[in-house]
């Protein structure tokens, strides 16, 4: 079967022209300038098992998919941190430069593809957001940017990684079968009209296995639900030094 995009103007579907009208308009997608409750999720577990070590004015994070700078600005307002976010739509990231100069805050936001290789030092930044980002890639661009999210880390540092799960989503399941792309686990997306990746849990254990310690994996369950999302999990993998 193939994708029905009737709804949508095929001119403006997929990559950074389907993000820019929707940081634009937010026709399709619900946006926010709040910073991700997974964030403050994950930033309340440092806080609580590290003592904030990592969340202090001298640590750098860098944001996969920063869209319109939300979590870089909360992390830059409520702990000092200096940041780096990169995105593909250019509309979000202006209004992520907007928001970020108005405040004077210590981060710099560049419209770039995560397939591309990260211009940053290795050993340079203390955290790395991966929320929703990489799973546009193909399995190649995944493995290499997982790569990439290594070297720039440093040692001990923390990578968050939050993605679709396939585990017990129906959702997910159908979307394989009805729009298939070949890849295992990726499907064309019936909105975006992008490849999208699924991934099991097994899968992202075996991804990050010898270069990440794993300290909390939290699931999503609203995808049971009767007007179901789909189901996610987000990640908090210690880099191994």
């Amino acid at each position: 079967m193939k994708p029905n995009f009737k709804h949508y103007n095929k001119r403006k579907r997929g990559g950074a022209s389907f993000w820019d009208e929707e940081y634009r308009t937010g026709k399709h997608l619900a946006l926010s300038d709040e910073p991700s409750e997974d964030l403050l999720k994950f930033t309340r577990f440092l806080e609580r098992a590290y003592n904030g070590a990592y969340l202090t004015k001298t640590s750098q994070a860098l944001d996969l998919g920063a869209g319109n700078g939300r979590n870089l600005i909360y992390l830059a307002r409520q702990f000092g941190t200096s940041g780096t976010g990169f995105d593909i739509s250019g509309e979000a990231v202006s209004q992520a430069k907007r928001k970020s100069e108005a405040e004077k805050l210590p981060l710099v936001f560049t419209v770039r593809s995560i397939a591309e290789p990260i211009p940053l030092p290795d050993e340079s930044q203390d955290l790395v957001l991966d929320m929703m980002t990489s799973h546009f890639l193909n399995e190649s661009e995944r493995a290499n940017l997982l790569k990439e999210i290594y070297r720039v880390l440093k040692p001990g540092g923390w990578f968050f990684y939050k993605t679709f799960l396939l585990d017990d989503d129906p959702h997910a399941a159908r979307f394989l079968k009805d729009y298939p792309t070949g890849e295992t686990g990726t499907y064309l997306h019936p909105h975006i009209g992008r490849p999208e990746h699924v991934a099991t849990e097994t899968e992202i254990y075996d991804r990050l296995a010898g270069l990440f310690d794993i300290q909390k994996v939290s699931r999503s369950h609203r995808h049971r639900a009767a007007n179901p999302k789909r189901r996610s999990i987000s990640v908090y993998a210690q880099k191994i030094y």
